[in-house]
């Protein structure tokens, strides 16, 4: 069984591996969760301490009996073989490494690159293909990034998908390829040519090379993240030939997020917590999965306690900010806004954050605007491009949404709010056949959300197709997927009213009454059911039930109110034959 000690010194080993190429994000990870494992009593120092004080939502969901006063084996993690630490190998040209890596910090990648042009170990050899990858995904250090970006716009405009291919990756990734021919590779520089691989749209052969690189090397969660990025399907999950490894915890956490499997998500995120019991990043996974569950005063909660814990936090606090967007929390989200933006104003997501509090206050152009800002400092940044696109929507500028849209496409193919948004583009401007194509690619990747099948249905239902049938089948499509505005169970009713068919109306209507009465809800959709109800029984001589119904309308005034009384004369008027004796029958 592997212990929290283990862990917490193989991650130590790795923070400094990690930083020593250069790879920042993977170190800053790690350092996360070093934090994140709960400390031995004994060591408890203000120190080590002051990430773990506080009394979060996720850890008291996840809190555990363990005695907290020696190391105690993890009850879920097994042992897997252990996997050997890389030997350093730069005693030669340490010197020339330390000056390399001193310029790739200065983000001098030309330079770093130049100082190991003749330096063989695999330390050396990876951080100068690392330097010159990055001069080649800069646009403003690198001409042919800049070529590429010409092509795009040469062939389909600015905002088109290019197959334009950055010439100068074909050189890196046959360097590359040669080295793991010779092995001469170790898994960093297997992470590299995985990275380059897919850069350059050959996801196949990306996949094998980021799986050995996680295989001999599991510590590195870029290549992680990497691989995850390939994983577009369960069975291109499943077909993974993964080690046996707790980091392995992490990445299918992640995957089964992003493949909509939260149920799963959320249980392995249950079990790391038994390790690591004060990660935030953990807490902000669990936090993700519950807003796609509409959860969304858990979530609340859970970023409330992240902030806590770490103030200064801008990751994943846009996801937050969906969240006080979606409540309407005008106040509590121009203080998010307002925290972020003076922690780091040029992070994609205090843009994004800033975007959708200008968004909540109706001022769109200045939305745009940030989600442009956003977009300049990550062009894949795949919010930005969404929530412009809904912007756009708003202000009925329908070609920009589109073009917006498909951009968000182009990062994430499986993207539904992508696609969705295309949907709505599409059946704003009169065009329901396209709109009910971007419809079905949004219900492929989320088939149990209702509001997709709801806005299919709309579509069916529209004048151009009016496609009664279908639009029915996804009507009980969203049913069943727990449309809790109703929306479903009326249209249903009105439709099969439409169609003559009264007792599968009357079926609808009276399960929409029964929502309505348990919500507390009123309205014109519980008056139109009251009267469809009292009519349709009365016509099939059910008076008694009839006659609860028209009792419950008599508590409605003006129209609905008259037309109750009228309906309760002829309830009478057909029980007995006669006219009712009411006063008001008789002309004065």
């Amino acid at each position: 069984m592997v212990s929290k000690e283990s862990c917490r010194n193989e991650i130590r080993a790795a923070i400094r591996q990690l930083s020593d190429r250069c790879l920042y994000s993977a170190a800053k990870w790690a350092g996360e969760q070093l934090v994140g494992i709960e400390q031995d009593s004994s060591n408890f120092t203000p120190s080590n301490t002051r990430f773990q004080r506080g009394s979060s939502s996720i850890r008291r969901r996840f809190s555990t009996n363990e005695s907290i006063s020696t190391p105690q084996p993890s009850v879920g993690f097994s042992q897997p073989p252990a996997t050997p630490l890389p030997q350093e190998d730069e005693v030669i040209d340490g010197d020339l490494y330390l000056l390399a890596k001193s310029y790739f910090d200065c983000r001098e990648y030309r330079r770093a690159s130049h100082v190991l042009r003749d330096q063989m170990s695999k330390k050396s050899v990876f951080l100068r293909c690392y330097a010159l990858y990055l001069v080649l995904c800069t646009i403003q250090y690198f001409a042919g990034e800049k070529r590429k970006e010409e092509e795009m716009v040469e062939l389909e405009g600015p905002l088109g998908k290019s197959d334009a291919i950055n010439r100068e990756l074909v050189s890196l990734e046959r360097e590359l390829s040669a080295l793991k021919r010779t092995g001469a590779i170790d898994s960093f520089g297997l992470y590299l040519y995985g990275v380059v691989l897919k850069e350059k749209g050959n996801a196949s052969l990306a996949r094998a090379s980021l799986v050995e690189s996680v295989n001999s090397y599991p510590w590195n969660w870029s290549a992680w993240s990497e691989l995850q990025s390939l994983c577009t399907s369960i069975e291109i999950l499943n077909s993974l030939n993964l080690n046996n490894h707790w980091m392995k915890e992490f990445f299918l956490g992640s995957a089964y997020q992003e493949l909509r499997m939260h149920s799963e998500s959320l249980a392995k995120y249950e079990y790391l917590q038994d390790i690591f019991s004060f990660s935030n990043y953990i807490q902000a996974q669990t936090a993700k999965a519950q807003y796609s569950l509409r959860e969304f005063d858990q979530v609340e909660i859970m970023f409330e306690d992240l902030l806590r814990n770490d103030p200064y936090r801008v990751e994943d606090m846009d996801l937050y900010s969906n969240v006080l967007y979606a409540k309407e929390a005008c106040a509590a989200l121009s203080y998010l806004a307002h925290k972020v933006f003076l922690t780091d104003k040029y992070r994609p997501e205090s843009c994004c954050i800033v975007g959708n509090y200008y968004s909540l206050k109706g001022q769109h152009e200045k939305a745009v605007m940030y989600f442009r800002r956003a977009l300049k400092l990550n062009k894949k940044y795949l919010s930005a491009w969404t929530l412009m696109g809904h912007e756009y929507v708003e202000m009925k500028n329908t070609s920009a949404a589109i073009d917006a849209y498909r951009r968000a496409v182009d990062v994430n193919p499986c993207d539904y709010r992508a696609w969705y948004g295309l949907g709505q583009a599409y059946e704003m401007m009169g065009m329901p056949f396209y709109a009910l194509h971007y419809f079905r690619k949004s219900i492929f990747f989320l088939p149990n959300d209702s509001r997709l099948w709801i806005a299919m249905a709309k579509c069916y239902q529209s004048e151009q197709l009016h496609m009664l049938e279908e639009a029915i089948k996804c009507y009980k499509r969203a049913v069943n997927c727990g449309d809790t505005e109703g929306i479903a169970l009326n249209q249903l009713a009105k439709l099969h009213q439409k169609l003559g068919r009264n007792e599968e109306a009357a079926f609808y209507f009276e399960k929409d009454l029964e929502r309505m009465d348990a919500e507390g809800l009123e309205g014109p959709n519980m008056f139109e059911a009251l009267v469809f109800l009292a009519t349709h029984l009365k016509t099939n001589k059910k008076f008694d039930e009839a006659e609860v119904y028209c009792t419950r309308l008599l508590d409605y005034s003006g129209p609905e109110k008259e037309k109750a009384k009228s309906l309760l004369r002829g309830i009478r008027m057909a029980q007995t034959g006669f006219p009712s004796m009411d006063m008001e029958h008789f002309p004065l």
